[in-house]
């Protein structure tokens, strides 16, 4: 009962705190010119009944993105390729580069961690990546990255970088998201809701702040998972065609977290939910995996929403890999899981 006391008394004012700081009071400032829609910033080629769509990767080294040679830097992976759709047939393929990879690097790192790079998105005629370590968003332009904004973790008022990991475009405005679950000690004892947090972008680079407890609660509760069991989110999307969130959580477990545990809690759920995350379903997508979980997926353009490109990763016992797959929403497969790289690539995007 101690136990109980002391997460209840830190659970009462965690949520008194939060509610006196400022969560997007002030509106955005005016812009003049209007949003550049341009997507995919690549124009598709059309053969037969195929389509070929440039897409790209964006790996996250964890502690392997110190440069080994160049002392303050830091470095991630940038792969290309070609998605190919044959709507006909229902079926996708992938051709990588024959070039290796590009090496993207920064000097700009938080205790002495930098350019793990967990997403990309196309955003106002721009590519955008994302460090979950120093919370810098940068632009990805002739093959360099340049900081572009700034992201805190929890509430804007902190000195610890926003740990971004999903993120996705809905009417101009980019809402970035994080786990999505409490923060905990290895051992699954709460500390914080930070995690749960969001953050909105405009075009200005300006940021709100927006607490998503009840959302993220509702998306777990889809699965019949409540706390002390978590969900754990890598990829996001919203749908402007169907008006509904899109999530395909990376962990699942209605168990407590636990470090070494969470290696196979992988999850093969899409879940929906409606602008107010009062209706939320879920179904089952594809086969179990528990050593992989979604860490990023994207809709294939020209499909209505309806089919998806998805990246899966693995990190069991200090190794980790990536694999890439398709199906529709109704769970028709497209590509199996297939391997990319025994690197771990956590951003996808048509480019």
């Amino acid at each position: 009962m101690t136990n109980l006391r002391i997460f209840l008394i830190v659970l009462c004012y965690y949520n008194w705190w939060t509610s006196t700081q400022v969560v997007s009071v002030r509106g955005w400032a005016r812009t003049e010119r209007p949003y550049n829609s341009t997507y995919p910033l690549t124009q598709q080629l059309v053969a037969r009944d195929a389509v070929k769509y440039r897409i790209g990767i964006i790996a996250d080294l964890d502690k392997d993105s110190k440069s080994p040679s160049k002392s303050n830097t830091y470095i991630s992976y940038f792969k290309k390729g070609y998605l190919n759709y044959n709507p006909v047939q229902q079926s996708v393929s992938i051709e990588w580069d024959l070039k290796p990879p590009t090496v993207l690097t920064s000097p700009y790192s938080h205790k002495g961690r930098g350019m793990e790079l967990s997403e990309l998105i196309v955003y106002d005629g721009r590519l955008l990546t994302f460090d979950d370590r120093s919370g810098l968003v940068y632009i990805i332009e002739n093959d360099k990255v340049v900081p572009w904004v700034i992201l805190m973790d929890g509430n804007g008022h902190t000195i610890k970088g926003f740990k971004s990991e999903w993120v996705t475009l809905k009417d101009n405005l980019l809402y970035v998201g994080s786990m999505g679950k409490e923060w905990t000690t290895p051992g699954g004892e709460f500390q914080s809701y930070d995690p749960m947090w969001v953050k909105v972008i405009n075009m200005n680079g300006e940021v709100q702040h927006q607490l998503w407890v009840v959302q993220y609660q509702a998306v777990r509760r889809a699965i019949g998972i409540n706390w002390p069991g978590y969900m754990i989110h890598e990829s996001g999307v919203w749908s402007p065609i169907k008006r509904q969130w899109h999530f395909l959580p990376r962990r699942c477990s209605r168990d407590a977290y636990n470090e070494t545990k969470d290696e196979v809690n992988g999850c093969n759920y899409l879940i929906t939910a409606d602008d107010d995350f009062k209706i939320v379903e879920a179904k089952e997508i594809t086969r179990l995996e528990p050593k992989l979980g979604f860490s990023s997926f994207k809709f294939i353009p020209g499909t209505g929403d309806e089919a998806i490109v998805a990246l899966k990763t693995t990190e069991f016992e200090g190794q980790t890999s990536t694999y890439i797959s398709a199906f529709t929403t109704d769970g028709n497969v497209l590509l199996p899981d297939t391997l990319v790289e025994n690197k771990k690539y956590e951003g996808l995007e048509f480019i």
